[in-house]
């Protein structure tokens, strides 16, 4: 019982970082230390597999609110957020290019299967290095997809270009969001909506994923009624 207590307590405690009035709180609280977080946290989870589940994009949303707010300076913001998601992915890519096969050894895991690597393969050579632009506005998928990519040998001047792309699109666009929207709704009634539009980014964010999901159920299933056929 009370290690259960304690999972549940800790798991409403990891919650709070996806809160974007949390976040918010947060990063005022910092101050002046909030640029140093923000990259480290886009950094991390732009490649390091222990960044996997940070809130990279209600992060980057309210970074951009707050810099409306006049707490965090835009011009320095943009630069340093997109510097930091660029050298995550290039050190995702290099630790999968140097070592990823020993993450995907176990084909039992849930996550970093061995089959893995040789589907990913497949899937870059079909799509194309836009799945690396794609693959930004993924939780969880835009930390795994550098460190695949290197294992998988994806031709590394390719990636950088790609690379560049993606982290640009991605830091500048959702940044940028929130600095307009804040000054589009105004800095006395946007807090009332900041928890609904940052769930209305992290769906966007989630319908890739949500989509291709769908998609397999489907050809999985015609397949198997083609074959009982």
């Amino acid at each position: 019982m009370p290690t259960i207590s304690f999972s549940v307590f800790f798991a409403a405690g990891f919650l709070k970082i996806f809160d974007p009035v949390w976040i918010e709180q947060f990063l005022k609280d910092i101050s002046p230390w909030q640029y140093v977080v923000l990259f480290a946290v886009i950094f991390a989870e732009s490649g390091l597999l222990i960044g996997m589940f940070l809130p990279g994009d209600s992060l980057l949303f309210v970074a951009g609110f707050l810099a409306f707010k006049g707490d965090l300076n835009i011009w320095a913001l943009i630069p340093m957020l997109f510097i930091a998601a660029f050298a995550g992915d290039q050190v995702g890519y290099t630790t999968g290019r140097l070592g990823g096969e020993k993450f995907f050894k176990n084909e039992n895991a849930r996550i970093l299967k061995k089959s893995h690597v040789d589907k990913t393969k497949t899937f870059f050579d079909k799509h194309g290095s836009k799945t690396i632009v794609i693959a930004r506005f993924v939780p969880i998928v835009r930390t795994l997809a550098p460190i695949m990519a290197g294992t998988a040998k994806m031709e590394y001047k390719k990636f950088v270009v790609f690379n560049v792309i993606g982290a640009l699109i991605w830091t500048t666009g959702i940044t940028l969001a929130g600095y307009f929207l804040g000054q589009s709704i105004g800095a006395e009634t946007i807090d009332k909506y900041l928890l609904p539009i940052i769930a209305l980014v992290v769906l966007l964010s989630l319908s890739p994923a949500i989509f291709e999901f769908i998609r397999h159920r489907i050809s999985k299933k015609q397949l198997s009624s083609t074959e009982g056929n």
